[in-house]
């Protein structure tokens, strides 16, 4: 009886787990099908949501992009705007054209030259202010900041037009104060000598707010307690700014970099409306080039040139980032 007992028991919990199993299968089965239901409509509302963005991204960004890449490898003019179908495919013959062209050597020399100086002059007067605005200035520190970034908020257009005026060889500003002191001021913006180097200080000088204000953001979340525990431990001012500071001020000084270096790299306001590139190409920018192939309805040299532009961008980039990196 025993033995009958013993074998029988489970065969009948088996057939109770059964029929148990069986409806709660039905359920994982149903509730997984609704989930995948609910995660289908959700990704189809995401899709109706995104639409109008995606269209006008592909409309007026990605199909610019791509065609301006087809017209730097076609022989694409403004007699083809008509036929634009009817272009050859000429592979990077307009890229050889590029590198033969002197002018071209021209605004990239200006544009290497302007980056190269003007970069580290910003970045060097927007850390100096914002140290300044942190630690050294204490009264009127909100005028002076509003003073500082005040001309990045201005019209390059307008900044330009004050600064040719200040710069007039005759009747400006500038060479009114010079003449106080005995010199005579050259014509600043027709000399080849002293054309560039204005553009340099105008741009160190406008651009210096926007460095300031990231600076002093990161600046001001160094934790006191290390500035205080470097102290005890004997750190001098510069010692503490150096070894302290600094190294947490690496975000800021990469983001900075990278901004600032992309905006001189597509150097163009002030050249097209000081000297329109002047005097003798020495004021011409890369991007002032390609601006005028434009102009003179050479699109594919245009195009070739934009692209050119946009690998150094890339390349500059990826070095701030291999510098400026945080090596921790």
């Amino acid at each position: 009886m025993t033995s009958m007992s013993t074998k029988t028991l489970p065969g009948r919990g088996d057939t109770d787990q059964q029929s148990t199993a069986g409806p709660e299968r039905r359920a994982a089965r149903r509730g997984f099908a609704l989930r995948v239901l609910a995660r289908g409509r959700q990704a189809r509302a995401a899709w109706i949501l995104a639409a109008p963005f995606l269209a006008l991204f592909a409309t007026f960004m990605l199909l610019p992009l791509v065609w301006s890449l087809l017209m730097s490898l076609t022989d694409t003019s403004s007699a083809d705007l008509r036929t634009p179908l009817n272009v050859s495919f000429i592979g990077l013959d307009n890229y050889v054209r590029l590198f033969q062209d002197e002018q071209f050597f021209t605004a990239l020399r200006n544009t290497a030259v302007f980056v190269l100086v003007a970069l580290p002059l910003t970045l060097a007067a927007g850390l100096a202010a914002a140290v300044a605005l942190d630690r050294g200035i204490r009264r009127f520190r909100a005028v002076f900041r509003v003073g500082f970034y005040l001309p990045v908020i201005t019209s390059i257009v307008a900044v330009a037009v004050v600064w040719k005026t200040l710069l007039e060889p005759r009747a400006g500003l500038v060479n009114l104060v010079l003449g106080w002191f005995g010199i005579d001021g050259p014509a600043w913006l027709a000399d080849t000598r002293f054309a560039l180097p204005v553009m340099i200080v105008m741009a160190v000088w406008r651009n210096l707010g926007t460095v300031m204000i990231i600076m002093l953001a990161g600046l001001q979340s160094v934790p006191q307690s290390l500035m205080e525990a470097a102290e005890l431990d004997g750190a001098g001012a510069w010692q503490r700014f150096w070894r302290v500071t600094f190294p947490l001020l690496r975000p800021a000084l990469l983001l900075t970099a990278v901004t600032t270096g992309i905006g001189y790299l597509q150097f163009f306001d002030e050249p097209f409306v000081m000297t329109d590139g002047g005097p003798l190409d020495s004021t011409l920018s890369a991007t002032l080039y390609a601006y005028k192939q434009f102009g003179n309805g050479n699109y594919e040299m245009a195009s070739a040139a934009s692209y050119v532009i946009f690998v150094l961008i890339v390349v500059l980039t990826v070095l701030q980032f291999r510098v400026l990196r945080d090596k921790d």
